[in-house]
């Protein structure tokens, strides 16, 4: 399963999901960032590769949704709710992650 985590800079909240689901079997996962100058930008390729989109924030989804359009027809497109109120790989935040997520995809057990 290929999960495609993004947030705005990828710097904080996505890095830390695509660390903490790179973790499990059969899950490949890869942080991006709608912004610009994010670390890795959001691009066609890494939208064609996914086979689940999470975004942190609304804002992230209608961005997407606007843009890529074309390629999000047979895509899982999700918002996770989560606030930019959080540190790389803060406890919490990893905690929270590991909440919401299986709530939309099924993961093996790690």
């Amino acid at each position: 399963m290929k999960l495609l985590f993004v947030c705005s800079e990828n710097r904080l909240r996505s890095p830390t999901a695509e660390i903490v689901f790179s973790e499990y079997e059969g899950v490949e996962a890869i942080g991006a960032g709608t912004n610009a100058d994010a670390e890795t930008p959001v691009s066609g390729d890494l939208i064609e590769w996914s086979d689940v989109i999470l975004v942190m924030e609304k804002s992230h989804r209608n961005k997407i949704s606007k843009k890529y359009k074309e390629l999000l027809k047979d895509k899982r497109l999700v918002c996770l709710d989560i606030p930019d109120n959080y540190e790389c790989m803060q406890p919490e935040l990893v905690s929270l992650l590991k909440r919401k997520v299986p709530g939309y995809v099924s993961l093996p057990f790690c």
